[in-house]
């Protein structure tokens, strides 16, 4: 799918970036936070595979709020209530009646005061990692105090551009270089900084609590059970508070929305929004299959005792689905020390087990990876096939510390500038033939 062309709605005299994704019967509006530029964001493969499967849930409406983004910058600072007529008015320059809205962090307090304000325009209401409340109050204690909201304003006007914000709503991306290049740059198109502190001093105004038990559509409440940013209060506050409320933890420790397990938050929309999960019939799609695994993983275990190992493991599985999140991979499940994976592409394949096996040694052991690249069969969140049997095979000939990839992969990235080293035929057990193999580098 291309990314969309952009159009433009107005509100009065503020014009309003918008997209639309998809033909579906059924409209799907994504509120972003006060970060973003639409065009932007289809730049990561992450976000653009997230956007994919929400259109196909129906029509998907991306947008940039007032103030930021491709929409017009200056236009004071935003009011939540200028900002639902902003939803109203790409609503109506698109034709849509009715639609459901998801949002994330800071932009799910537009999205609820628009389903309690709006109830004839909005079908279904999803949060991911929701904030009600910015600054904290007597009855509201798990906010950011007034000191630690000044010195973080303090801190994003100062690094602005640099992608300071990514350690704050993604801490397991944020000491990956190439993730914070692409959010620095999305912070630089989506305002300058002499418009960030204005905007974060309008933000820590916000207060929908009162709003909360109006909402009388059907809401999904959604957060990363173990976020280090955002506290479950919040959260659970708006589960708690609104009528009916359903409230879903995800594995992960972010609250940016595309950081987290997509598959399992994506599986959880799409059961919400249209009250069907696709499954049972397979769907073969042709695919690069990365295996993982950590070298001597029982020696290491026995030598840290279970528990210190179970931490090393989470921090690992944490990296990997990092990387996965950077080169556009798609997690299938973990397998004790190891991780199985897909690729559209196989060179993000081959890069992508690079980043996870130059790391693994600054967490003190070895990562060995094989890809094969293959026709699969999707069926229920897993996938089978020849193409997974013959990767993981191709993975118990790797050495520790090395990618091998089949000869398949090998020359479907032919051009793509990754060294190939021969590693000779092997005989895969259980795979008829023999199989040339080869250890890839940058």
């Amino acid at each position: 799918m291309e990314p969309p062309e952009t159009h433009y709605a107005r509100n009065g005299d503020v014009h309003l970036a918008y997209q639309v994704v998809g033909t579906g019967r059924h409209d799907l509006v994504f509120v972003p936070s006060w970060i973003s530029q639409v065009e932007h964001l289809w730049t990561q493969p992450a976000i653009a595979r997230m956007f994919r499967r929400l259109a196909s849930f129906g029509r998907l409406i991306l947008f940039d709020r007032r103030g930021t983004g491709l929409s017009d910058r200056n236009v004071g600072c935003p009011l939540l209530e200028e900002q639902v007529e902003d939803v109203v008015a790409i609503m109506d320059a698109v034709g849509s009646q009715r639609t459901a809205l998801f949002a994330e962090t800071e932009g799910t307090g537009l999205a609820a005061l628009f389903a309690a304000t709006r109830p004839e325009r909005t079908a279904s209401l999803a949060l991911f990692a929701p904030i009600p409340r910015i600054v904290r109050a007597p009855d509201y204690p798990w906010a950011w105090g007034p000191e630690e909201r000044e010195l973080f304003m303090d801190q994003a006007t100062a690094t602005w551009g640099s992608g300071f914000a990514v350690g704050s709503v993604a801490p397991s991306l944020a000491h990956d270089p190439e993730f914070r290049a692409w959010f620095g740059r999305l912070e630089r198109l989506a305002m300058g900084p002499g418009g960030v502190r204005p905007m974060l001093e309008a933000i820590g105004h916000t207060d929908v609590r009162a709003v909360l038990p109006s909402i009388r559509v059907p809401t999904l409440v959604m957060r990363c059970r173990d976020d280090r940013t955002t506290d479950d209060g919040h959260a659970r506050y708006v589960a708690e508070h609104v009528p009916g409320a359903r409230y879903v933890e995800l594995a992960g420790v972010d609250s940016l929305v595309f950081a987290t397990d997509m598959d399992a938050l994506l599986d959880e929309l799409e059961v919400f929004f249209t009250g069907t999960r696709q499954g049972g019939d397979p769907e073969r799609v042709l695919a690069t299959v990365l295996f993982t695994d950590i070298v001597a993983s029982t020696e290491h275990a026995a030598e840290l005792g279970d528990v210190a190992w179970r931490a090393l493991i989470e921090r690992h599985h944490g990296a990997v689905r990092a990387a996965l999140a950077r080169f556009g991979g798609r997690e299938i499940k973990t397998l004790g020390d190891g991780v199985l994976a897909t690729f559209e592409g196989p060179a993000r394949a081959i890069r992508c087990a690079l980043a996870i096996s130059e790391e693994s040694p600054a967490l003190g052991f070895e990562v060995r990876a094989g890809l094969h690249t293959g026709e699969l069969e999707r069926v229920d969140g897993d996938i089978r096939g020849i193409a997974v049997h013959t990767a993981a095979r191709v993975l118990a000939e790797a050495r520790p510390g090395e990618v091998l990839v089949s000869r398949t992969v090998s020359d479907l990235v032919a051009g793509s500038g990754l060294r190939l080293t021969d590693r000779g035929a092997h005989a895969l057990k259980g795979v008829p033939g023999e199989w040339q193999l080869y250890a890839a580098s940058a």
